[in-house]
């Protein structure tokens, strides 16, 4: 029997209404269980810090613990990869970083591709480096250290927190764009770099302000520059590196990522509750003592920001030929 086209078109309504009362349901619902947040670095570093922050927010936001999980290794790839193999449900989140858009050229062998496994969820956070010297360096401006730079080609040393980190390639962006030659020299981590920095063994360093702060405020750094677009209100009186150097800009980035074909009703759930804690006083304040900026938006914005974070690094690392594997 042949039904008239008006019921058919009916049933054909019907049945999408149904299909979309599940989904639409499992959102609502959901967590209905923990959710594990991995951290692809230590306890304690500061996506670590941050991945607490929003992680307690969400437990009391939506009613079940957001447990963090630290994956160290190989510049957080470990952490993702978990993230990238597991069910795409919404209980398993990665929270992700820009060494993730570096790491996407920066590794030859990877098993998974950052832009294409993993779900963009919410962007929450943006940083930026300081470009510091020695105190008895004789430049103390960005222009005076390009001209000293050039005149002593790869008599200056450079150190950062290991090869690939942003520390690093925030250095080899500067050398890209003005010419000079420095040598790197990669550390295992920020602290030890630093603690070599203040007692001369290397002259210059893109770090934290986190990281630098206290030591340019006793004078034993000397804060030539910041990194991002715009000057931070830690260090007022510090020109930006851009001021110098058109169009020169590296803001480091953290945010939540979930596996590739999560329902989008829960990232919309998630991104919702996201924005709210970014803009709680708790999580404002926080992020004042940790010199960083919130950076609510959609997950479309997330996704583009990190597609353009990874292109912008793969042709920095191609041009420095720094490689891990």
């Amino acid at each position: 029997m042949t039904l008239p086209r008006r019921q058919v078109l009916g049933l054909a309504v019907s049945a999408i209404g149904f299909s979309a009362v599940p989904r639409i349901a499992r959102a609502q619902a959901y967590p209905t269980r923990p959710v594990r947040l991995i951290v692809g670095a230590p306890p304690g570093g500061p996506n670590d810090v941050h991945a607490r922050l929003i992680g307690q927010w969400l437990s009391e936001r939506l009613g079940q613990p957001f447990i963090i999980e630290n994956r160290a290794g190989a510049g957080t790839n470990l952490g993702t990869e978990v993230v990238v193999r597991a069910p795409a449900d919404g209980y398993t989140l990665l929270f992700a970083s820009s060494p993730n858009a570096i790491n996407a050229t920066l590794y030859n062998n990877l098993n998974f591709d950052f832009l294409r496994d993993i779900a963009p969820v919410a962007g929450m956070s943006r940083g930026r480096l300081v470009m510091a010297v020695n105190p008895s360096f004789p430049a103390k401006t960005v222009p005076e250290f390009i001209s000293y730079a050039k005149a002593n080609p790869n008599k200056i040393s450079m150190a950062s927190a290991g090869n690939g980190t942003p520390q690093h390639v925030a250095g080899e962006l500067f050398k890209m764009m003005t010419g000079v030659e420095l040598i790197h020299v990669p550390y295992r981590g920020e602290a030890p770099a630093l603690t070599d920095l203040i007692g001369g063994q290397v002259q210059i360093m893109f770090g934290t302000i986190v990281g630098l702060l206290g030591y340019v405020r006793a004078g034993k750094l000397h804060p030539l520059a910041v990194t991002s677009a715009t000057r931070s209100d830690a260090l007022p009186d510090v020109p930006t590196v851009g001021d110098f150097i058109s169009g020169y800009e590296v803001t480091t980035w953290g945010g939540i990522g979930a596996p590739k074909g999560t329902p989008t009703e829960i990232i919309e759930k998630l991104n919702e509750a996201i924005n709210a804690g970014l803009a709680s006083p708790g999580i404002k304040a926080r992020y004042a003592d940790l010199a960083v900026t919130a950076s609510p938006g959609t997950p479309a914005e997330f996704g583009r920001y990190m597609a353009e974070d990874t292109e912008k690094w793969a042709k920095v690392v191609k041009f420095s030929g720094a490689k891990v594997d």
